[in-house]
This record gives C-alpha cells, structure tokens and sequence, in this order.
C-alpha cells in the first residue's frame, strides 16, 4: 500500500475513534430549545382568539438545559425585549434527580408559586424508523400516545447519552433534541447543543416557590378551585401536559 493509502485510513481511524469518544463521552453539557406555541390551538376558544389577535397566536421562546450524569435543570431563558402577553404561556422550571427517581416543578399561575415534588414521570415511547438530522445529530423519532385524542413525537440521539429532554420528558435511551404535539401546538426544537461541564452554579436545585406538593394534591386542589371557571380544564391540563 502506498503513503497515500496509508494516509486515508489514518485519516478515517481518525474519524471513525473521534465519532466513538463523542458517543461515549457526551454526558454533560447544554441544550438551548426554542419553542413554538399556537396559543389558538391551545385554547381553541373564539372569545381568547379575538381578544389577543391573529398576528400574536404563534408565541417563541427560548429554554436551556443544563444536564449532567446524575442532575438536569430546564428553565426559561428571559429575552432581552419583555413580552407584554408573556401570560399566554407556561415557562415551568423542571429540576431532575435521577439517581433518586425525583423531579421538582417549579411553576406560576396566576400569581400564585407552586413547587410540586414527585416522582419521575415514565412515558411509554413506540419507536419508529424515521430520523432527521436536529441541531447537527441525527435523531429517531419515537412516538408517545398520550391518551385517547393526544399523540406527542420526540427525536433523540444517542450521540449524547444523557437520559435527557424538555419539560418532563426524559427516559428515552439519549437526548431528546425535539418535541411535539400531533397538531403542531407545542413545538420544541433544539437549536444549540454546547458539550460543557455546568459549574454548580448552573446546575445547581432552585429554592422552594410556595408550598410543596405532589401533582396528585395539586391537581386536586385546582380542581377544587377552579370549578365552573372558563377554560378551567384547559389550565389544568396544560399545566401538566408532559
């Protein structure tokens, strides 16, 4: 073999051992999400549509994900320009544990904080042959059926090892770089993924926001509340819809 044989497969040992340690060393970094929501199709209700608009149905925000083996922590990043209609949605911080199963929510509604504490949520993925390519990884779809009339698809990658996603979501054997609802309501998608290592700053539990409470208690006590309230079901269901 010649030196420019030679050289070749140097160069694609060189490419095929650089694929393999970012395979196995992709366990810690940042995921920069931005997200997309059609508050019409979220509360499908006319009145809510006259009063905000055609031209502010499609709200975008940003969230980042710091992960690490053993923690996550999912938050909202605050834009440089304040939305005055930022109310229309959620921007819940998601703490995970997983070494202890435990996930904390930090939420607002209504001008009340509310800190739920439970247990990891276990989703059921069917997993299919599509892929398509995220924030440069190659991702597969997998599929999630809610219930009866919701159907949600992530795409992860097992190039980043890390059991991590949006929200919730987590369990699928990689990150999750995508998320969506069926009618293209919520939309996630990653569009930066940083492999740092997150100070402890960055990683670090958010203090407790109100009282604490499992989503069983607080979906009880909302119900409670919110009885014969106008989309009352809808804020319920959208506060704990991943």
């Amino acid at each position: 073999m010649g030196m420019a044989g030679i050289r070749v497969l140097i160069l694609l040992g060189m490419v095929f051992l650089g694929g393999e340690v970012q395979a196995q060393l992709v366990r810690e970094g940042k995921i920069t999400y931005e997200r997309r929501t059609n508050v019409w199709k979220m509360f499908d209700d006319d009145r809510f549509r006259q009063m905000i608009g055609e031209k502010n149905k499609i709200k975008t925000e940003e969230f980042s994900l710091y992960f690490n083996d053993t923690v996550s922590l999912f938050s909202f990043i605050t834009p440089d320009q304040p939305d005055p209609q930022s109310w229309m949605t959620l921007k819940n911080t998601v703490y995970n544990k997983f070494n202890e199963h435990k996930r904390f929510v930090y939420m607002d509604m209504m001008g009340n904080s509310m800190t739920v504490g439970d247990s990891l949520i276990k989703h059921t993925w069917k997993i299919t042959d599509k892929t398509r390519k995220i924030a440069g990884y190659e991702c597969t779809r997998v599929i999630w059926q809610k219930d009866d009339s919701t159907r949600i698809y992530a795409w992860y990658t097992t190039d980043i090892i890390a059991t991590v996603g949006p929200e919730n979501i987590q369990g699928l054997p990689g990150a999750v770089l995508g998320l969506a609802t069926e009618d293209g309501s919520i939309v996630y998608f990653a569009k930066k993924v940083d492999i740092i290592a997150p100070t402890p700053e960055q990683i670090a539990q958010p203090k407790k926001k109100g009282k604490l409470t499992t989503q069983a208690e607080l979906i009880a006590d909302l119900t409670e509340k919110l009885k014969g309230q106008p989309m009352g079901d809808k804020i319920i269901t959208g506060l704990f819809f991943w």
